[in-house]
């Protein structure tokens, strides 16, 4: 059933953000007069789809029916992108159908250069739009929170806050002088204002003030915690509990509050697990708090020292909350998405000078998988929140100058507005062949990163 329900996140946050790219091609395409042959969500075999000439069928089309100025819109059978076929342009497709003729007025090689460079660019304003479009609602649904404390409640073992020597009760006071006023605000020092620089933490420990260093290479990437710390005041919440499991069988629900193991308090999920894997085959006693009130549950955890419970961390602390209208929204979200752009590129360019791991920062289908799962399980304003950023990924990502994604397309336009001459066709399909070879061997590589780090 959990397989099942990532796979279900999977397809459907891929299906969202291939939908919205493709389509900021196709009504650009459209709005210039280009001929879009097929609209198509997935890669590969025609599984079924539609068009006004044969309406809705299953299966590869005839290739000798001409649907005109009609597009078919189809779903393809491998769910990890999607086109839009435009006539008249040299794609990832290799098409190179009629391009010895007259150009077509309907064709995309027959517009000028800047209406080309709208339609390719197309998909990546769809991406931004997206975006801002989620950010905008999510502020104006819930405005921007921070949690108003910086002082450590649990350190991760073996984490970076551990190899440097941070405890629990510490206070985090600056990063690189810059003061740190809530816990949000280490993460945002980390990833986003000293992105792959070295570190050097002011901490308060019993009143006296220290300074940690921390390498580059030892911090874990943006998906964990920050050095591997988490804030005070916090609980263990079960937010899944798996059927047919000793935990469902002794009768815990979902939304469970533990509060104690063996009458040890726990404040988060970790100390949960620790407790539950040191007691395999021995009933344990858990505390918990449901509703407004408090249990005992006995439990006996199976062989391999689980009882069938997934678990999320709750902060319970002081937050301070700032509330936005429907217009002050607007611009919040836009300067939301413009940071994480800057973030995902200044990410991207430390990734080329080696000073970020290129292994923990690439995540491909089984990664976006697990974060999919995870973000639609705490809810769904924090699924949505997760989209937001994978469009804004996805839109960095194809504006790359690399041959097979838009970047590589819009190059060759700029290329030919200087030059004032369309670039040979040869040239084109060689570029494309490229970019088609850079693509795949990336593919194997982050699906490979993805296997090895699951």
């Amino acid at each position: 059933m959990e397989i099942i329900s990532t796979i279900f996140y999977f397809i459907l946050t891929i299906g969202i953000l291939v939908f919205v790219h493709e389509f900021g091609h196709f009504i650009t395409a459209k709005y210039f007069g280009m001929r879009v042959e097929v609209f198509a969500i997935g890669m590969g075999y025609r599984l079924f789809g539609f068009n006004k000439i044969t309406k809705f069928t299953f299966g590869k089309l005839d290739e000798t029916i001409d649907l005109g100025n009609h597009t078919d819109y189809r779903i393809a059978l491998l769910p990890i992108g999607g086109y839009v076929k435009v006539s008249g342009i040299i794609d990832e497709n290799f098409d190179k159908t009629n391009l010895d003729s007259t150009p077509q007025l309907f064709e995309y090689r027959a517009k000028p250069v800047w209406q080309r460079m709208i339609f390719v660019s197309g998909g990546v304003v769809a991406n931004i739009l997206l975006a801002i479009l989620i950010f905008w609602g999510i502020n104006l649904y819930q405005g921007e929170q921070h949690r108003a404390t910086t002082t450590v409640g649990y350190v991760h073992p073996l984490s970076a806050a551990e190899i440097i020597g941070i405890q629990v009760g510490d206070k985090i006071q600056s990063i690189n002088n810059k003061d740190i006023s809530d816990f949000e605000s280490i993460s945002k020092a980390i990833y986003a204002d000293f992105i792959g620089m070295d570190l050097s933490i002011q901490i308060e420990r019993n009143g006296l003030f220290q300074n940690l260093n921390v390498e580059r290479k030892i911090i874990p990437d943006l998906s964990e915690a920050p050095l591997g710390i988490f804030p005070i005041e916090t609980e263990a919440v079960a937010n899944v509990i798996l059927p047919n499991k000793p935990a469902s069988k002794a009768g815990m629900k979902s939304g469970d509050i533990i509060l104690a193991i063996n009458s040890i308090p726990v404040r988060n999920q970790f100390e949960v697990t620790k407790l539950i894997r040191s007691n395999p085959e021995k009933e344990i006693s858990i505390n918990i708090k449901r509703d407004e009130n408090n249990l005992t549950i006995p439990v006996t955890p199976s062989k391999d020292s689980t009882i069938g419970i997934q678990l999320d961390l709750k902060y319970i602390g002081p937050i301070t909350k700032t509330e936005f209208g429907f217009f002050e929204a607007l611009p919040k979200g836009i300067s939301d998405v413009s940071g994480a752009t800057i973030l995902f590129t200044r990410s991207i360019i430390e990734m080329f000078r080696g000073t970020v791991s290129v292994t923990k920062s690439l995540g491909g289908p089984v990664r976006i998988a697990q974060f999919a799962t995870r973000s639609a399980e705490i809810g769904i304003i924090s699924f949505l929140g997760f989209i937001a950023l994978l469009s804004i990924s996805l839109a960095v990502i194809n504006i790359l100058p690399i041959p097979a994604v838009d970047g590589g397309h819009l190059v060759l336009l700029i290329i030919e507005a200087v030059i004032r001459k369309p670039i040979p066709v040869k040239v084109q399909l060689a570029v494309q062949q490229v970019g088609v070879a850079i693509l795949i061997t990336l593919m194997v590589f982050i699906l490979y990163n993805d296997i090895i780090g699951f």
